[in-house]
């Protein structure tokens, strides 16, 4: 008998108020006891929508790479509740670890630190670091308070495809693999946690994200500039969102030298565009009265880029589209990490020459 769909319960928290409504912690208290008992839920978090299981449960985890498909490989996210909660999951507490949680947790940054022995291998893809986080979501945190466990939680996506923004994009990508999803609404960020590896001197930053090396250097003064071969065996054991190809759509995407000459190209040979516009001038307005284009300006503010990155990526891929372009961000380093999973989701099946 097939498995029946996830239920997707709602669960909120207005501000202003000390606690959240009555049947949104009896709701959390339904999926804490779904995760105790090595069960998979979709949590919502304020960088995307994490898929959650017990890091302490072996067989649990290997759930979560069962539902993603996700390969062996790849190191895996520890949620917790607090700092306290993180030291107890590593053998040693470097300094930039200290500052960054002290500073900026809770927030969307991942600390790479000495594995604790109680932490299983599968969680660090057999490394002997692991990722922590204090999401910044409250509800995140509450779930985990709830739990009284520490919750392993990558995208809550198949592997390589798109990172999930809201519930329904966890529903569309994974839908009976899992046994619940808890929507508090669109994510905050839209993108990934930067990941900092802390084991280093000085530490390094693996994985772009929301917080920028400006942000970080803020609090544990200068870092290692990210190294050339920054997917090399090493890093990719450390950091998840190092494989070449990631967060891509099912829809092949490209990031062209010359967007508007590439979408009258594959408009031309009859190709269905989507067109992810970053500066509108005469001949993106001129091309946009195709039929055959979907063009969708972006916000010109990293910030704002990356919050609706992805839900418009999953968007565009609802729309049957040969091709998806993409304007090349800035160089910038404000805008690194929309540039980063930009390039990863153009490489491999889907790239055009």
């Amino acid at each position: 008998m097939p498995r029946p769909l996830p239920e997707i319960l709602r669960i909120e928290w207005p501000p202003g108020q000390p606690a959240p409504p009555a049947a949104t912690d009896a709701t959390l208290d339904r999926a804490a006891e779904v995760l105790r008992r090595g069960g998979l839920v979709a949590v919502p978090t304020e960088t995307v929508y994490g898929l959650a299981a017990n890091a302490l449960d072996e067989l649990a985890v290997e759930g979560i790479f069962r539902a993603k498909g996700r390969p062996a490989t790849n190191p895996l996210i520890v949620h917790v509740a607090d700092a306290e909660m993180a030291r107890s999951l590593a053998a040693d507490w470097p300094q930039a670890a200290e500052a960054i949680t002290r500073e900026l947790w809770p927030g969307p940054v991942t600390v790479v630190v000495p594995r604790e022995e109680r932490v299983p291998l599968i969680v660090t893809a057999g490394g002997d670091t692991v990722a922590l986080r204090c999401p910044g979501h409250p509800l995140a945190r509450r779930l985990i308070e709830r739990a009284g466990i520490p919750l392993a939680a990558p995208s809550g996506n198949r592997s390589e495809r798109l990172s999930p923004t809201t519930a329904h994009h966890v529903l569309a990508g994974l839908g009976n693999r899992i046994d619940l999803i808890l929507d508090a609404g669109p994510c905050e960020r839209g993108i990934e946690s930067t990941v900092v590896d802390c084991t280093t001197c000085p530490p390094q930053i693996l994985r772009p994200g929301p917080l920028s090396r400006d942000d970080l250097e803020k609090v544990v003064g200068p870092l290692a500039r990210r190294p050339e071969d920054a997917a090399s065996t090493a890093a990719l054991a450390r950091s998840p969102g190092l494989q070449a190809r990631h967060y891509a759509p099912a829809t092949p995407l490209e990031m062209p030298a010359d967007p508007p000459g590439r979408v009258a190209q594959l408009l031309a040979a009859g190709h269905r565009v989507g067109w992810l516009v970053l500066v509108a001038d005469d001949r993106s307005r001129e091309l946009a009265a195709s039929r055959d284009l979907v063009a969708v300006p972006m916000p010109v503010d990293p910030a704002g880029y990356a919050r609706q990155l992805f839900a418009t990526l999953h968007a565009l891929d609802q729309r049957q589209l040969d091709r998806i372009v993409v304007d090349p961000p800035p160089a910038e380093e404000a805008w690194q990490a929309v540039r980063d999973r930009l390039t990863r989701a153009a490489r491999g099946p889907g790239a055009r020459p």
